[in-house]
């Protein structure tokens, strides 16, 4: 038994899932495990089916073939999200409406609010996602006046209000200053040490290279590589630099860690 057999059910399980956006295939055949406790980061070039596989497991798109479960469960019948946070690339948080940020962070909280109404207990958990992102001192400020990063703070403290067990992640460092990078890398950290399976789109490893179990690396769709994370990344892809799998045939082509942006 493997040490990945010892960690029981999957959290995330993808079985030859096929997903198209018009009459174009996004995803041709996606096999993918994500165990409990694990942190798996998603590497590819743009287009190669990223963010679709992270969207396609939490039901914004439709698969065409194959399966999705979600802490064993098939994902059309899975009903708890309240374990589930998710972080979508950086849009407005408050989608034009104009709300602060405890506003903003609460409404991740309301998967778990009763009737819809935040109780002590609510209200606490909000204030604990504040503190782990560092913007407790903005709580009453409005999203519309916070930087890049800040925002992209507000949004990752929203998942955490839940408390999930599973968090999901579509490229969280995308356009975010070094501090706020190193602010999200510590609270994922912290995430990972009490226990949170995650899973993460990247562009490039950055901060969070220490904290990474597994990289998939898809191409056109398909899973090119699934395994330790390519070495040749490093604090960042280097253009045109080869790194070749070592279970692929040799003359088979190398993974380009340039094309990972």
């Amino acid at each position: 038994m493997g040490a990945m057999d010892a960690m029981g059910e999957p959290v995330i399980s993808m079985r030859g899932v096929r997903a198209d956006l018009g009459s174009r295939p996004v995803l041709r055949g996606i096999d993918l495990t994500v165990h409990r406790g694990e942190v798996v980061a998603l590497l590819g070039a743009n287009g190669s089916g990223k963010s679709t596989a992270v969207r396609s497991v939490i039901g914004q798109v439709p698969v065409s073939a194959g399966e999705i479960a979600l802490f064993g469960t098939p994902r059309r019948a899975f009903r708890d999200w309240r374990r589930v946070g998710y972080v979508p690339q950086r849009t407005t948080a408050a989608g034009g409406v104009p709300a602060t940020v405890t506003e903003v962070v609460s409404s991740g909280r309301l998967s778990r609010a009763r009737f819809g109404i935040l109780r002590k207990a609510d209200h606490e958990a909000v204030r604990h996602a504040l503190d782990l992102v560092g913007m407790a001192d903005r709580a009453r400020d409005s999203v519309g006046a916070l930087s890049g990063g800040q925002h992209q703070r507000v949004l990752i403290a929203r998942a955490l209000a839940s408390e999930p067990e599973l968090l999901i992640m579509d490229e969280p460092m995308a356009g975010v200053d070094l501090a706020s990078q190193e602010v999200l890398a510590r609270t994922l950290q912290e995430q990972v040490a009490s226990g949170a399976t995650v899973l993460l789109v990247l562009h490039e490893l950055g901060p969070l290279e220490p904290l990474i179990d597994r990289a998939v690396v898809l191409r056109d769709g398909c899973v090119l590589h699934d395994g330790p994370p390519p070495k040749a990344l490093g604090q960042h892809a280097l253009p045109g630099h080869d790194h070749v799998h070592p279970h692929e045939a040799a003359g088979t082509e190398p993974i380009r860690t340039g094309l990972l942006s």
